[in-house]
């Protein structure tokens, strides 16, 4: 372990969990004001939505630049860089007047936000080997998993007294508190271990870390479940409030409970992991999630127990993501510390890109109930654990 964590254990522990959290608050804040952004720019809801997608799309291109970077410039710089373009995209959001300018600005405040949570990811690695790598990284999303339980409960706090542009100043401040923060973190990249290649090799590099089988079951373990997780987030409320008629007012607190399954689980695998190989939790996780998966698209598809029987698979589901996100992370990350940027960046776009897919499908396959989103989310949980499953047997066969 680097001396570093001991003298500023509490201080990196903060800000790593701060750029981990600017992918959730960046959205969560604002999701209350979107009807309000939508009367104000003159706009139907679809079109508004679109700022969601063009973020999310932005955010996972980026993380292919920033990487790199990283791993050639060190870790303090390129964060600093992101959180300047977030607090411009931040501000640029305030002053939008069309539709598009938002889209605009919310991909310059995308490709900022991924900075920190791609290279808070390579500092973790840079501090610890992989078992404490992963029960620092459960530890830290622990804390970050209150971000979506807090950002729309205080994101429709300011829209209620001071309007929707003054959530995107509240994050114009939240960006530059943390870039003032950021000077108190200590650079975990020494020059003698920065890679000397030219950026250009970027493209290269990606390519051969692909050809890497065990990366690819890492990273294939990920994004199987992050396909299944924005299947969750872009199906659960119509599931919810359109079939079943749940009250609006109550999304929120079914939102809310998978979330806390997702602390408990990072908890309990952050407690476990001294104990048990990490490669080892996320196999049972990815069993977990596979389990979960069936057993939900049986229930939607046979119509067994309702809304309950909704939403408990659910759960057991969503609570897996504990055991799969941190220990498919350090899994990939421990392969290559040299590299830690560029493998950090490949394994976040990648599930970025798989969320994208698994919304999408739920989309395309929308036909009024529940049904494609369930059928999204068991097939996402068993290539989870067909990745899981593939780690296992080739650590039995060395």
């Amino acid at each position: 372990m680097n001396p570093t964590t001991t003298d500023h254990g509490w201080k990196v522990l903060a800000i790593l969990s701060t750029l981990m959290a600017f992918a959730s608050i960046s959205t969560d804040l604002y999701l209350p004001a979107m009807p309000a952004i939508s009367e104000s720019l003159r706009t139907d809801a679809g079109m508004i939505e679109w700022t969601v997608s063009g973020y999310l799309i932005g955010f996972s291109v980026g993380q292919l630049f920033w990487g790199p970077i990283g791993d050639r410039y060190g870790r303090r710089l390129p964060v600093a860089i992101g959180l300047v373009l977030f607090i411009i995209g931040s501000a640029g959001c305030v002053l939008a007047n069309s539709v598009w300018s938002m889209i605009g600005w919310r991909v310059v405040q995308a490709v900022g936000a991924c900075s920190g949570v791609v290279l808070s990811r390579a500092i973790t690695r840079d501090l610890f080997e992989k078992e404490r790598a992963a029960q620092m990284l459960s530890t830290l999303m622990t804390i970050m998993a209150t971000a979506p339980l807090v950002g729309p409960l205080l994101g429709g706090q300011v829209l209620a007294i001071a309007g929707w542009r003054a959530i995107f100043w509240l994050l114009v401040g939240i960006g530059t508190l943390t870039l003032v923060a950021l000077a108190t973190l200590p650079e975990t990249l020494p020059h003698p271990r920065r890679r000397r290649e030219p950026l250009g090799r970027v493209l290269i590099d990606y390519l051969d870390l692909l050809t890497n089988r065990r990366l690819l079951a890492y990273t294939g373990a990920g994004a199987f479940f992050y396909a299944g997780l924005f299947a969750y987030i872009a199906g659960t409320p119509f599931a919810y409030i359109t079939y079943y008629h749940v009250p609006p007012q109550y999304y929120g607190v079914l939102f809310a409970v998978g979330i806390v399954g997702i602390m408990a689980a990072n908890f309990a695998n952050a407690k476990l992991i001294p104990r048990i190989q990490s490669t080892t939790l996320l196999t049972r996780g990815t069993a977990l999630a596979a389990l979960a998966g069936i057993l939900l698209a049986v229930a939607v598809r046979q119509g067994w127990g309702g809304l309950v029987g909704l939403v408990l698979p659910l759960f057991i589901f969503i609570g897996s993501a504990g055991f799969i996100i941190a220990n498919s992370i350090a899994g990939a990350l421990a392969r290559f510390p040299d590299r830690a940027g560029a493998v950090s960046a490949l394994v976040g776009a990648i599930q970025y890109g798989s969320g994208i897919l698994g919304s999408g499908l739920v989309g395309v396959f929308a036909d009024g109930t529940p049904w494609p989103m369930a059928a999204v989310i068991a097939l996402s949980g068993i290539g989870s654990f067909l990745c899981a499953r593939s780690l296992q047997n080739s650590i039995v066969s060395t």
